[in-house]
């Protein structure tokens, strides 16, 4: 008779499409939160339809079980339309715990579905979560507004592998797959690609792969038999471009750029780093592409890091360092030796909070006037800035370019949100990137008596000679250099020569990039939000919306942040009001009003955490 009811249930149970859904996984960090999201991401991406996620770690290797600090989440934005960013406010919270729900529970929508599990409520983890004592947000009537489901997942993953032959402990770890696996039934998923990902991770080892498995089945056949769910949900595929997509994040974006642009400038690349949150993924991808010529070194420290990639510059190889705010500062003195020696370097700053340790596993725009002028002396050096995790392969590859091409170290400025972040990427054809043309001096020419090392072509480029090249011996090191000749010189006049030679360098590549073009929006009006870096998706969302509704708004979004694209003065000029939306407290704002005299307008957020569509209509409404 039961087993009947089950059908029954099963039958009557309805299907809803639906356009757009936002969903938070948020447990302890040792609950794999991050896995069950990447999971359900990779699940979504096969089937094409349009995603953005963000990642959201504890500071802690390991915090406290139970405890606020101590929460880890996963939050996932899909849909049947374009979207830009991983959504404003949840429709389904999944909390593992009571601290998980304390987190959490602001950022859910009116109405929206909790999942949680019961088994986390218990005293102990509300007395952890700072909860008052005899109060339960389950058990009392707080969460009437939303849609609430109890599941005690623990107890249904001990009684689903009760003949797996595992200790409790162990068997518990495999909660996350029985909440992955009542999602997949929820929203109408095919479990084989998560089976698939089971078997190639924990292949030898047997009762730990049946035990996820089993777990994920578990939680899928529950949302068979339960009666609490009486519609499952669906999104149909998104209008993308055609070609071939595969979801990725912003670090393995960013390898992927260096990769290529390696192999289209013959240069072998070579990565000399020191692992640092959130820029070692782009170490831990590199290393696994020896066959390409990659080699990755793995640095006592920042300093031995860059050194080291300045060593291989010089050898006549793509020298690479990455780091995030803390690294940079203790690279700058090499940083300083890269310019002087005027050779070929890239620089990755993964930005998080700061200052010093600050917000490790947060994110922030706060490291661009250090970019600009954190190095003693006049230091000058190209910026370029990735704006979504996709973006950070074209990035990647334009800050290659410029680095070969004029000679000069460049930095590569991208963030927290977008390295941990995942989008939709479509293959890029191998056609259809640009060639990296290199030159190298190999000897002497017609007429030259003696190799010159600073004398410079139209581009105020000096020669890259390799060492051990026959009669192009010359000297190098951090002491100011003679004009052409490259000899060590304390002359007052030469000095001031080379300081204004390097610079104009540096300025010279505003020839040599693209004009500065609007996302969106019309070519004069009445507000210009200018953006960079990781506000590129609610900016683009909140200016999509003001537009719909009629509003005189545009959209311009920098890559090339120094030397700016030769037309951007005369952009700014066309708008009455300027807003500029950044994750520090004023730092573009600063060099804009400083080099174009415009009275822009900021609009500034500093807690390690994206600016919203929301915030932003708010912000561009108030100008209008």
């Amino acid at each position: 008779m039961r087993n009947f009811a089950s059908i029954s249930f099963y039958m009557s149970v309805s299907t809803q499409v639906v356009e757009d859904v936002v969903i938070k996984f948020a447990g302890d960090s040792g609950d794999g939160m991050q896995l069950t999201g990447s999971q359900f991401t990779n699940s979504t991406a096969l089937l094409g339809i349009d995603l953005s996620t963000f990642p959201d770690f504890p500071a802690e290797i390991r915090a406290p079980q139970g405890t606020v600090p101590g929460v880890s989440g996963f939050q996932l934005h899909f849909s049947s339309n374009r979207i830009y960013t991983p959504g404003d406010a949840c429709d389904v919270l999944v909390a593992m715990n009571a601290a998980a729900l304390k987190v959490n529970l602001k950022s859910l929508k009116p109405g929206g579905i909790i999942i949680a599990n019961t088994d986390g409520f218990d005293s102990k983890n509300l007395r952890l979560a700072n909860y008052p004592d005899g109060v339960n947000p389950i058990e009392d009537d707080s969460l009437a507004n939303y849609e609430l489901h109890k599941i005690d997942v623990t107890k249904l993953t001990r009684e689903a592998l009760k003949e797996i032959q595992l200790g409790t402990k162990e068997k518990d770890r495999a909660k996350n797959m029985f909440v992955l696996g009542f999602l997949y039934w929820l929203y109408n998923r095919d479990m084989e690609v998560t089976i698939s990902f089971l078997k190639e991770k924990f292949g030898k080892k047997q009762e730990i792969l049946d035990s996820n498995i089993k777990a994920l089945q578990a939680g899928y056949n529950y949302g068979d038999t339960v009666e609490a769910f009486t519609s499952r949900y669906k999104v149909e595929k998104a209008k993308l471009p055609t070609g071939k997509y595969r979801s990725i994040t912003g670090n393995t974006a960013l390898a992927y750029g260096l990769i290529a642009a390696s192999d289209r400038s013959g240069l072998p690349m070579f990565l000399g780093t020191y692992p640092i949150t959130p820029a070692s993924d782009i170490l831990h991808e590199l290393s696994r592409y020896k066959n390409f010529g990659i080699r990755t070194f793995q640095a006592e420290d920042e300093i031995a890091g860059i050194t080291s990639a300045i060593g291989a510059s010089y050898g006549g190889s793509l020298g690479v360092t990455t780091t995030s705010g803390p690294g940079m500062a203790l690279k700058t003195e090499a940083m300083g030796l890269a310019v002087m020696l005027e050779i070929p370097l890239l620089i990755v700053n993964i930005q998080r909070g700061g200052p010093s340790t600050g917000l490790p596993t947060k994110t922030e725009q706060s490291d661009l006037l250090q970019a600009y002028y954190g190095r003693n002396g006049e230091c000058p050096m190209p910026v370029i800035s990735a704006s979504t995790p996709s973006d950070c392969f074209d990035a990647a590859y334009e800050a290659v370019r410029i680095a070969v091409q004029h000679m000069t170290p460049v930095i590569l400025l991208s963030d927290g949100y977008i390295a941990n972040g995942a989008e939709p990427w479509r293959f890029p054809q191998s056609a259809d990137l640009q060639p990296i043309e290199v030159k190298f001096k190999t000897a002497l020419e017609e007429g030259e008596e003696k190799f010159m090392p600073y004398k410079r072509d139209e581009k105020l480029v000096r020669p890259w000679s390799v060492p051990g090249s026959a009669g192009l011996e010359h000297r190098i090191g951090g002491l100011e250099k003679e004009d052409i000749s490259g000899n060590i010189s304390y002359d007052p006049e030469n000095h001031q020569h080379m300081v204004k030679t390097r610079e104009a360098k540096v300025e010279m590549i505003a020839d040599y990039i693209p004009l500065q073009t609007l996302d969106s929006g019309p070519e004069n009006g009445d507000v210009l939000v200018l953006g960079w870096g990781s506000t590129y998706g609610s900016i683009k969302s909140a200016v999509t919306e003001l537009q719909a509704a009629g509003k005189s708004v545009a959209h311009a979004h920098l890559r090339h942040m120094r030397p700016f694209p030769k037309n951007l003065g005369e952009m700014l000029q066309r708008y009455k009001k300027v807003l500029i939306p950044e994750i520090n407290n004023g730092q573009l704002i600063k060099i804009i009003r400083d080099k174009y005299l415009v009275d822009a307008v900021g609009f500034n957020k500093i807690k390690g955490t994206p600016i919203t569509r929301a915030e932003l209509v708010s912000a561009i409404g108030e100008l209008l």
